[in-house]
């Protein structure tokens, strides 16, 4: 019988001593593989949790019931990490749902084409949610936050896309469709006429591709207002709505929390002053003329650089430096003998220049318009934007409850002086498109409804000068082979005595 001491004992012994260790890390490798696979867990270690999702949007995703495509048309030459780090991690929150997986793809718009067509992407920097046939689009302006630097350029301050994100999630999603009436029977814009001057067919896809269902509502045949309707939008009526239908739009807003928008031509009576007297408006019968020479295009058309530097709807516009290119204009502005502490918040979001009046006798051809003190409208004192005619103001009235510590929203309104904003030929102007699609998306809570902060940006720069850049150059270069060469020299003279 061989001896424990024997070679061939020992060499036994080392072989499966080898191959018990090979056994082990075959172990722990797959151990390891399948922990990684079927139950992974990941911690987010820097400091404002940039790369994990809110409680909130962790439970929306995790109990979705259908997949939902994400398509984001941002190149790789973009600086958008905070963008493909926030997709990812909706990709990786819904590993554990394939009923609700969210799967993220980027794509080309120029070099996939057909493609891009397809989905009805024609530009870069978007994104593209899509459930079944609902698509909702988001760009890039709308996930992040803007200050101004010293020299006037816009400059992110903040990430908030995981709130537009998680809102068009949860919009396209959702079984049903916001639906938008377009009203008619008062001569008003249709959204299915395609001229460039009268026709709405723009916004009506800009809608759609957002996923909105667009439709039309004649007050005086249907005698009521639909259910359904997220948002009425009247563009340019040329006759007076009757006291019915203005009843009609008072009990909407107010009773139903009901959400309209009014786009009124001057040199037309509406016929609703009384509705927006309730919500603390006037519009005046004049005509907006501005002698300043940059306030006025070279198409003849009146430029609006001020908005409200608080509202919701207007902070695209500053951050972008955007202006609206408005035709004829009559003065909006909130009512100064509105009653206060009835929960009624009235703002104006655009102005003019403060060169600006409104021509009362602007329907006199026979002479030239200029001010006349007394009769034609100028800016109010004491009332805001100082020294500034308003052109476009938004009415919000808050429900106060008994013994909550919170306000339940009521209707919303958003009034414009033109007719002309949204038609085909001046929606093309972006300041124009965003003005619409932010009223919009206010007016429907669409984005608001998400208590997630936006996370602010870090911006790290190391600053060297040519001096201290060539001193590091060298130490890249000598230094630091020098010091390994140094030690290889000391562990062989060591070994050596």
């Amino acid at each position: 019988m061989p001896s424990l001491d024997s070679f061939r004992t020992a060499r036994w012994l080392r072989t499966l001593n080898l191959v018990l260790q090979a056994l082990l890390f075959l172990s722990l490798f797959g151990g390891l593989n399948y922990l990684a696979r079927n139950h992974p867990s990941r911690f987010d270690l820097t400091h404002h949790r940039r790369f994990s999702l809110s409680p909130e949007t962790l439970s929306y995703i995790q109990h979705l019931e259908r997949p939902v495509q994400i398509v984001a048309t941002l190149g790789d030459d973009n600086d958008n990490p905070e963008v493909r780090g926030l997709l990812r991690e909706y990709a990786n929150a819904t590993d554990a749902n394939p009923a609700g997986k969210i799967t993220v793809k980027y794509l080309d718009v120029y070099q996939n084409r057909r493609e891009a067509e397809a989905l009805g992407l024609d530009q870069p920097d978007v994104i593209l949610l899509r459930c079944g046939d609902k698509p909702r689009i988001v760009t890039l302006t709308e996930l992040y936050r803007y200050n101004r630097t010293k020299d006037g350029q816009p400059e992110r301050s903040a990430f908030q896309g995981e709130q537009a994100l998680t809102a068009a999630l949860l919009d396209v999603s959702s079984p049903e469709r916001k639906k938008i009436y377009f009203l008619a029977g008062h001569g008003e814009l249709r959204p299915d006429e395609t001229d460039g001057n009268r026709g709405l067919t723009v916004i009506r896809d800009q809608l759609r591709v957002r996923n909105f269902e667009v439709d039309g509502l004649d007050l005086s045949v249907a005698r009521k207002i639909p259910a359904d309707a997220s948002l009425l939008v009247a563009v340019a009526p040329q006759s007076r709505f009757t006291p019915v239908e203005q009843e009609l739009l008072r009990d909407y807003l107010r009773a139903n929390a009901g959400r309209l928008l009014l786009f009124l031509a001057p040199g037309f009576s509406h016929g609703l002053e009384d509705l927006l007297l309730d919500w603390g408006v006037l519009v005046d019968d004049d005509l907006v003329y501005d002698t300043g020479p940059a306030n006025v295009s070279d198409a003849g058309d009146l430029v609006i650089l001020a908005f409200d530097k608080t509202h919701p709807i207007t902070q695209t516009l500053i951050s972008y430096n955007f202006k609206l290119l408005l035709g004829r204009t009559r003065t909006v502005r909130p009512d100064p003998g509105r009653a206060t502490g009835n929960g009624l918040n009235t703002v104006t979001l655009a102005a003019t220049s403060p060169t600006a009046w409104g021509e009362v006798s602007y329907r006199d051809l026979s002479q030239l318009p200029q001010f006349n003190r007394g009769i034609d409208i100028a800016p109010l004192p004491g009332m805001d934007p100082k020294d500034r005619l308003g052109v476009v103001v938004a009415s919000e009235r808050l429900a106060v409850r008994d013994n909550l510590p919170f306000s339940v929203r009521g209707g919303r309104l958003v009034v414009f002086g033109t007719g002309d904003l949204p038609v085909n030929n001046r929606i093309v102007n972006a300041g124009n498109l965003n003005l619409f699609l932010n009223a919009v998306n206010w007016t429907v809570d669409r984005d608001t409804q998400l208590n997630i902060p936006a996370r602010p940006i870090e911006r790290f720069q190391l600053a060297l000068s040519a001096d201290a850049f060539l001193k590091l150059r060298y130490a890249l270069l000598f230094v630091l082979p020098g010091i390994a060469g140094l030690l290889g020299l000391a562990v062989y003279w060591a070994r050596r005595r």
